[in-house]
């Protein structure tokens, strides 16, 4: 059951880290936090890309758990995740307090 556990967050982790490398899909995001739940039409409108492209990044943040959808008649709405980040924010923090000791203790080495 651990391992499962381990094996669910590590996907998690891997399909955020994926869908923030791109800059268009971390923008869009950056966009949602900032403005609050805007629909398809509207991010459209601010992001210089294509509808469908838009729609292809917004479903890629979605799949990672970063964002939410919800549909209002033709238009669908997405919002930035309040806790999406927090496996990425949680991961890096372990691996920022490991190489922080590991550059503090090369400090102390004399060549």
């Amino acid at each position: 059951m651990t391992n499962m556990l381990h094996e669910d967050r590590g996907a998690t982790i891997d399909a955020q880290f994926k869908a923030l490398s791109d800059g268009t899909r971390r923008a869009l995001l950056e966009y949602l936090v900032r403005e609050g739940e805007q629909s398809v039409h509207a991010l459209t409108a601010v992001s210089g890309v294509s509808q469908p492209m838009v729609s292809r990044h917004l479903g890629k943040l979605k799949r990672a758990k970063l964002v939410t959808a919800r549909r209002a008649g033709r238009e669908t709405y997405y919002a930035a995740r309040a806790k999406g980040l927090g496996p990425v924010v949680q991961w890096m923090a372990v691996y920022g307090a490991l190489w922080s000791q590991r550059f503090t203790a090369l400090e102390g080495v004399e060549v």
